[in-house]
């Protein structure tokens, strides 16, 4: 028979991880499988590795509610830096020089990110997990295929930004899920005519959860040592 504190992850367990920088959202999934010994585990909603942030992870039976929490609206933090683009539209890839981005004017700047509040469509980068013809566009584009992207309708409710630091632009964005930060990074660039890549990114929230509430790996840890003991000694 499991342990009683194995029991629960066993039953099901919604888990609220903070995402370390370079980690992909598989590796906090495979890292909670070997803490808790729980073969049914999975995630709702990728983090690309250079992203941090809130990561949904459920065990057992709740990953049933998996699609759920995925659908929820989603809040980010984090840097565009302007006058440079990307391959893969964030540091996955090395920026080349595109733009002057001095000569373009703060109000500019702060009259584009209106044009990409409300719904929008979006092509998601070449450099993604999307699927075209049953193959994902990373894979072709390793390559050298250029493959046609369809666009997707999304919604930002909110895009703020904070221009004390350029070329560095600082963001929040609140979104619909499916919605890629990097395009919107891309495409403000190319808004502005200068260019403009993802240099920094953390989600904060999903739906009513928010990062503030998550668990670092260390501290899951600790939980989770927490737990053996009371099980071992009650």
């Amino acid at each position: 028979m499991d342990s009683g504190w194995r029991q629960g992850f066993l039953e099901g367990k919604m888990l609220l991880m903070d995402k370390p920088l370079r980690w992909t959202s598989f590796d906090v999934v495979k890292k909670v499988r070997i803490l808790t010994g729980v073969s049914k585990v999975g995630h709702a909603g990728t983090l690309d590795p250079l992203a941090t942030g809130l990561l949904i992870v459920c065990t057992g039976k709740f990953t049933k509610r998996i699609n759920e929490f995925m659908a929820r609206e989603k809040e980010y933090t984090g840097t565009f830096t302007l006058g440079s683009t990307t391959p893969t539209y964030d540091l996955e890839s090395a920026p080349e020089h595109v733009g002057d981005w001095s000569v373009i004017d703060p109000e500019a700047m702060r009259l584009a990110v209106g044009s990409f509040v409300g719904d929008i469509e979006q092509l998601p980068p070449a450099h993604s997990a999307v699927k075209v013809g049953g193959k994902k566009l990373y894979e072709m584009a390793r390559k050298g295929l250029e493959v046609k992207r369809e666009p997707r309708k999304v919604n930002i409710s909110i895009f703020e930004i904070g221009l004390n630091e350029l070329p560095v632009v600082h963001f929040r964005v609140v979104c619909t899920t499916g919605t890629y930060i990097r395009s919107l990074a891309d495409d403000f660039g190319r808004a502005l005519g200068c260019g403009a890549y993802l240099s920094s990114l953390q989600r904060t929230r999903i739906g009513e959860f928010s990062v503030q509430d998550a668990y670092s790996i260390s501290s899951f840890e600790e939980e989770l040592k927490a737990l053996k003991w009371a099980d071992q000694n009650s």
